[in-house]
């Protein structure tokens, strides 16, 4: 579903950029990552992951940076919503969405609980730590 984006790397994209874009928002300290397949479920991305910041400015910050790195290492022009407020950031990168959440408001939406099945969210929910 690259469509709306250009890249001159036509092997980057679905798996190998949800790679490289869950390594970057390890390497940017984001938080509870979670990745959810979308293949059969949707068609506007093959991927969707959801991660939290700490506070606002770490939430625009990380979506700037990894719109940087997509444009500068794989020619990946990706857009982004929400990024002045940073309580939650949309970045479409074509194959994969990203959405980063400040804590509070991840769990106001819930968002993982839409699109997971009731194992995953199952499983998802028994692997994370009590607060």
């Amino acid at each position: 579903m690259t469509d709306a984006t250009n890249t001159s790397d036509p092997k980057f994209g679905g798996k190998a950029m949800l790679d490289f874009i869950t390594g970057h928002l390890e390497a940017e300290k984001a938080e509870d990552i979670v990745t959810i397949e979308l293949q059969g479920k949707s068609a506007m991305a093959d991927y969707m992951v959801v991660c939290s910041g700490r506070s606002s400015r770490q939430v625009s910050a990380v979506a700037e940076k990894l719109s940087a790195s997509l444009k500068i290492e794989h020619s990946i022009f990706s857009r982004i919503e929400g990024k002045s407020a940073g309580d939650w950031v949309l970045l479409d990168a074509g194959d994969v969405i990203v959405h980063i959440f400040r804590p509070e408001v991840r769990e106001f939406y819930q968002l993982e609980k839409m699109w997971l099945t009731s194992d995953e969210a199952i499983a998802l929910m028994s692997a994370r730590p009590e607060s």
